[in-house]
Formats: structure tokens, C-alpha cells, sequence
């Protein structure tokens, strides 16, 4: 066994302790419940760069060109909104 050689898991566990170790807990329970939260944090609200800005839930459930699809949507409708301000200020 190498560390090196599992790097995404090894790197999700070092993550998953520098948040534990963050807080003292004095029950079993309260230490499960903030393994439970940063597991659906990691999972479901946090935005990773590799998966261009999805959450694993989002790509593993195929919601992942969906999302992709209408920020690129925004962002097309957001430049044109700025095109045609700036062309009306420069007027």
C-alpha cells in the first residue's frame, strides 16, 4: 500500500481531519454528526475546480451539462446585457 497511489482518496481523508480536528467533541454522536455534515457538504454543496465548478452529487446523477449548459446561458446574456450599457453610455 502507497499513499501515492490513491491520491484523491488520501487527499478527501486530509481533508475530511483538518476540518474534524477543528472542534472538540465530547460524545460519539457529535462526532458522527460532523462526519455526516462534511460528507454532505463535501458531496452536495461544495463546488469542486476539477469537476468545473459541480458538485459530485451534480455529476453523478448526470446533472452536470444541465448546470454547465445554463451558466454558459447567464454568462452569453450577461455580456449582452453589458454590451448594449456600455453602447448606450458611450452614446
Amino acid at each position: 500500500y502507497h499513499p501515492q497511489t490513491q491520491g484523491k482518496i488520501e487527499r478527501w481523508h486530509q481533508t475530511l481531519k483538518n476540518r474534524i480536528l477543528l472542534e472538540n467533541y465530547y460524545l460519539p454522536g457529535d462526532l458522527r454528526h460532523q462526519i455526516d455534515a462534511f460528507v454532505d457538504h463535501y458531496n452536495h454543496r461544495r463546488y469542486h475546480e476539477s469537476l468545473q465548478n459541480l458538485t459530485p452529487a451534480d455529476v453523478y446523477f448526470g446533472r452536470g451539462q444541465t448546470i454547465l449548459k445554463q451558466r454558459e446561458r447567464i454568462k452569453r446574456k450577461t455580456i449582452e446585457t453589458r454590451r448594449l450599457l456600455h453602447r448606450k453610455s458611450a452614446a
